[in-house]
């Protein structure tokens, strides 16, 4: 008997290689191993072409002590609090104006999601159009309400919003349906309740849908942190850091130094060096978690 559990043992094994392989061989191939091979790169001088050369930490210490890190680094951390806060405050709106009972509730419920699954080039190139200072519609209709109007992505001090407006936009439809979910799994009786010891809408808000709605939110944040860290292809294709770098974020100075300066060891040391600032801002979260989250 125990020489048949070994054989079902190892058969089962056997299947659950067969149907992990598909998967799990291209994220071997793909994921990891270009990962781990990150880390011995961010240990080499090399500029892509020839023999790499072993520098130890150099490229570490080369990527902290040089200021234009720092400055990159308020970009990004720029964008990411702006971006933030508009769209969890964007998707909460459609969340609940998409959770009461109005006509064609699906229909624009489709409508606001699909810019998630449209490829970011397409969206940025628009928001490039529609941003156009010199003939862009946002800035014809606000010189129509007799409204500045800004210079955009060609302005250094504009730039980084027109991204941070463009991601906002595209956004919104994720989180609309992860704060959706969150709202439709409150039991009504909880509304019930609360409108029967006299709270308004308001007050339900407050005391009910927000707290309740914090697994939800809990989820935004992290998955909203992180993506705002990693930030790159709208920036690319809207602005490509400029104006004078006022745009420029982390995983852009990453391809820059990789593919434009050849310094490929600096860029994955930067990496890195990213990747240990998300982790520390995802354990922050996840420990803070605790004290406002509710999942009763």
């Amino acid at each position: 008997m125990v020489n048949a559990a070994s054989r079902r043992g190892r058969r089962d094994l056997g299947w659950a290689v067969f149907f992990l392989a598909p998967s799990t061989v291209p994220l071997i191939l793909f994921t990891l191993w270009p990962m781990l091979s990150s880390i011995w790169i961010s240990l080499q001088d090399w500029n892509l072409i020839s023999e790499p050369t072993f520098v130890a930490l150099e490229n570490y210490q080369r990527a902290l002590a040089n200021p234009s890190t720092y400055r990159i680094l308020g970009n990004t951390l720029g964008y990411v609090l702006g971006y933030l806060p508009l769209v969890y405050v964007g998707g909460l709106a459609l969340a609940l104006a998409l959770n009461a009972k109005l006509p064609a509730r699906t229909f624009f419920r489709a409508v606001y999601f699909l810019p998630v699954v449209t490829s970011w080039v397409v969206v940025a190139l628009v928001w490039k159009w529609l941003l156009n200072p010199s003939n862009g519609v946002v800035n014809a209709a606000l010189g129509a309400l007799g409204l500045p109007q800004p210079g955009w992505w060609t302005d250094p001090q504009w730039a980084l919003a027109s991204v941070i407006l463009a991601s906002a936009w595209k956004d919104l439809g994720f989180v609309m349906v992860i704060l959706l979910a969150g709202l439709q799994a409150i039991p009504r009786d909880m509304y019930e309740a609360a409108t029967i010891d006299g709270a308004g809408a308001w007050r339900r808000l407050r005391h009910v849908t927000l707290p309740l709605l914090t697994p939800s939110t809990f989820f935004v944040l992290v998955i909203s942190f992180i993506n705002g860290f990693q930030v790159f292809d709208q920036v690319y294709v809207m602005t490509r850091g400029g104006p004078q770098g006022s745009s420029q974020v982390l995983v852009g100075q990453v391809y820059d130094l990789t593919f434009r300066y050849g310094r490929a060891g600096e860029g994955a040391a930067l990496s890195w060096l990213l990747f240990l600032l998300i982790l520390a801002v995802t354990v922050v979260q996840m420990i803070g978690q605790r004290r406002w989250v509710h999942y009763d």
